[in-house]
């Protein structure tokens, strides 16, 4: 039997980059995955293929919509290409999970493919495609099983018309009247795509508004801008029905009179959220605890009720992103060697990659009124930046959030533009507990979208923003 300092249940970003960050320190590493491919959620059915389908997507809207006004002129139709844009698609995801595997060899990490299972606390089954099975010993287990799309309990996803954003990333054609529920981060964004590319887009969301978890200004700024895109909206409105006829998908909902709406499409994605994903894992046999909502209970620390195994990721409490399972998977490897990591969750950044993009770290107004904290506002427009109007990306805001007695940085929300890479400023500033004057009296080049973060440190200073 192999015998290892750590294995890792999961390839996904939380379990590989654990499972290298062990290798780092020295640590003898396994690392178990069920599927072919390694990456998880994230590289295969997630955040890459998405953002290969947005980026795509974004070219051939920019081709009809705005290359003329570039002075670029194209004659012809320009038409869709879905296989091709799918398998493009496809060809970035190989790539990315192939690059994976790359770094397994590079640091010597063993992998095995299959279904694991704990036997004990120390003890995983690995059972394979073959359908035999192999049992390896783990002094310390990391578990990183992730999660799957969420659904109600009344709509029986088909896969073909009734689906989740994995069948939506694989669509055999543009959809004519896409109906997505659920107005958040997974849904906007696939919404997007298939607008772009020709679709009617109705989104039906529960709460009275969308990216109901960010700040309330974000969403009014997204739900603006998505209008002017065509984009149907049904908020405050729940889901009752959701039923197949043929190629037909008919939605019923009650708004929030309590009146029935209904909604025919020939497709519909249920983006409600994502749940944790322990199946077949048999945490029993461990003595592993989980909650009632099926995550894996942990401590500060990440370990489970059983001192010598530990969970990270969307399998544990927190924000279900990928970048937030990369920092607990390095964390729990840097504990196993003996340091002292930490994480702040406050820090870990929110991002929708719609366009424009939005992105949020730390608190949002509505957190800092009901926690009674006095603060000040900065907020300045994307449309006022010379770089903005360059590349006509002009809709958005940065809004800083800052204490009114210490000037200490508590929250930025942004929309716009390459906001998904400006948020990285944000959350350096605060990791360094920065105030927004600190940031307003440091360069930023001329012209970027990044001075609209220090015209809004500006503005939360001494309300002196300089181009407003």
């Amino acid at each position: 039997m192999s015998s290892y300092d750590v294995a890792i249940i999961g390839s996904g970003p939380g379990g590989y980059v654990s499972a290298i960050r062990c290798a780092q320190l020295g640590l003898k590493t396994a690392i178990i995955e069920k599927y072919s491919t390694l990456g998880g959620t994230c590289l295969n059915v997630g955040c890459i293929p998405s953002k290969a389908l947005l980026d795509s997507s974004h070219h051939y809207e920019d081709a009809i919509k705005h290359f003329a006004e570039h002075g670029i002129d194209i004659p012809g139709e320009i038409k869709v290409n879905l296989e091709q844009m799918i398998a493009r698609k496809a060809a970035v995801v190989k790539q990315t999970c192939d690059g994976v595997k790359f770094l397994m060899d590079k640091n010597k990490i063993e992998v095995f493919e299959g279904l694991g299972s704990f036997k004990d606390a120390t003890h995983i089954n690995i059972k394979k495609n073959d359908g035999s099975t192999e049992t390896i010993e783990a002094k310390n287990i990391i578990i990183a099983t992730g999660s799957k799309p969420s659904s109600l309990p009344f709509i029986k996803i088909d896969k073909e018309r009734i689906i989740t954003s994995t069948e939506a990333l694989t669509l055999k054609e543009i959809p004519k009247h896409l109906i997505i529920i659920g107005g958040g981060v997974i849904g906007l964004e696939l919404g997007q795509v298939y607008k772009r590319l020709g679709a009617d887009v109705t989104v039906v969301e529960y709460m009275d508004r969308i990216i109901p978890t960010m700040d309330a200004s974000l969403s009014k700024e997204l739900t603006k801008v998505l209008k002017k895109q065509k984009v149907k909206f049904n908020l405050s409105s729940k889901v009752k029905s959701v039923e197949r006829k043929g190629n037909e998908v008919i939605v019923k909902a009650d708004d929030k009179k309590g009146k029935e709406i209904e909604l025919k499409g020939d497709y519909c994605l249920v983006a409600v959220g994502r749940k944790p994903y322990t199946d077949g894992l048999n945490v029993e046999a461990a003595g592993v605890k989980l909650d009632s909502r099926g995550k894996v209970e942990v401590n500060d620390h990440l370990q489970t009720s059983t001192s010598n195994i530990y969970a990270i990721g969307d399998v544990v409490r927190g924000a279900m992103l990928a970048h937030k399972a990369e920092e607990e998977g390095t964390m729990v490897a840097e504990q196993l060697a003996g340091q002292k990591p930490h994480i702040d969750y406050n820090l870990i950044p929110g991002v929708v990659y719609t366009w424009p993009e939005v992105a949020s770290v730390g608190k949002t107004e509505e957190e800092l009124k009901e926690a009674g904290i006095e603060y000040k506002v900065g907020q300045f427009p994307m449309r006022a930046l010379g770089r903005s109007r360059a590349s006509m990306d002009l809709d958005g805001f940065v809004k800083m959030l800052a204490d009114k007695k210490t000037d200490e940085v508590l929250g930025v929300h942004m929309i716009g533009a390459r906001s998904a890479d400006l948020i990285a400023e944000a959350v350096t500033a605060m990791e360094f507990r920065a105030s927004a004057e600190d940031i307003s009296r440091m360069s930023h080049a001329h012209p970027t979208f990044a001075e609209a973060v220090k015209e809004a440190a500006l503005a939360a200073t001494e309300d002196r923003a300089l181009h407003i």
